[in-house]
């Protein structure tokens, strides 16, 4: 893929502390969860726990920054939390975090390690640069609800990851859609 990451200026605007970093990889074998990755998750969880010490997760200042980046564009945090935030959540449950598969394993891991939303797409779908913008609420956003495919469309004013082709990831980085992921 030739093209880069473009960051819409009015998301920089909302957003002046915010900042992109990409990791393009190449050749990756993706397969169903192993033991390597399933152990990267619970490590992250043992060592997520300790940092949280039976605190909420929006305590962590990385988590609080992010929901003041989602108030900033009308979401509601509580709703629609960060993708680092709603794995925390389910830490902090106790509840032990889904094998998806190796890729996903692994950057669900260092998401919940770090308290940082983390997220992988799948380059070669992309039609377009990958755009961080603000929706118009004209843009489609290929989902599943109920086992059964369906297009949503953002509100207007959320930032989303988009393509040429509609919506990639709606909510900054709330939730993933099938196309890309």
């Amino acid at each position: 893929m030739s093209h880069f990451v473009e960051v819409d200026p009015r998301v920089q605007e909302l957003r002046p502390d915010f900042v992109v970093a990409v990791v393009l990889a190449r050749g990756l074998c993706n397969g169903p969860s192993a033991e390597p990755s399933t152990a990267l998750l619970r490590r992250a969880e043992r060592i997520a726990r300790e940092s949280l010490n039976g605190a909420e997760p929006d305590a962590l200042p990385h988590i609080a920054a992010w929901r003041d980046a989602y108030r900033a564009f009308g979401a509601k945090a509580q709703r629609t939390p960060c993708s680092a935030e709603a794995l925390l959540k389910r830490v902090a449950a106790g509840d032990a975090l889904p094998s998806v598969n190796r890729i996903v394993d692994l950057y669900n891991a260092v998401s919940v390690e770090f308290a940082l939303p983390v997220g992988g797409e799948d380059l070669a779908r992309y039609v377009g640069p990958p755009r961080l913008t603000i929706a118009t609420g004209a843009e489609p956003f290929d989902t599943v609800r109920s086992g059964e495919p369906v297009v949503e469309y953002p509100t207007p004013g959320e930032v989303v990851w988009a393509d040429d082709e509609g919506v990639t990831c709606r909510r900054w980085n709330w939730r993933q859609c099938v196309r890309t992921r």
